[in-house]
């Protein structure tokens, strides 16, 4: 299952001011924060233990990290089955109503047509981080729903 695909994002309404890199921001912050908290998949961690490393280093972004490594496409091969039950509840949401694309407008103060312009940096990516914690410890202290 695809949960995301960042060349869905750079066509059609998409900023002509902006290189289509930024339509993996929002998806590379939620990857980063996954693979970052231990829910990568073995084969995942297996074929990009290098690229994983550099994240952790922080000397690649989590937008590089589903360019470079995983084609521009978030799936449920790239996590453990904890991590697809989060990514269904969380980033998905019941009938596509994702309750981390709110939290990503709210933690940036942005909107759907200034979505892409997030810069994709670290400091951004703490400003989020701290927001998937609190849905995921609450998910999961909540026995783990379907949807959030």
């Amino acid at each position: 299952m695809k949960y995301d695909d960042a060349s869905w994002h750079y066509g059609g309404d998409f900023p002509k001011n902006l290189p289509n890199e930024a339509g993996a921001t929002h998806i590379g912050m939620f990857l980063a924060w996954m693979l970052l908290n231990g829910f990568a998949s073995e084969e995942l961690v297996e074929d990009a233990e290098e690229e994983i490393g550099s994240l952790k280093k922080r000397s690649i972004t989590g937008a590089s990290f589903l360019i470079e490594v995983l084609d521009e496409k978030l799936t449920d091969n790239d996590f453990n089955d904890d991590g697809n039950a989060f990514a269904k509840a969380y980033y998905e949401g019941k009938d596509n109503d994702s309750r981390y694309i709110d939290d990503y407008f709210e933690a940036f103060g942005v909107n759907v047509k200034s979505l892409y312009e997030v810069p994709d940096t670290w400091e951004n990516y703490e400003k989020l981080s701290t927001r998937v914690g609190e849905r995921f410890s609450k998910w999961n202290s909540d026995g783990r729903p379907e949807y959030i």
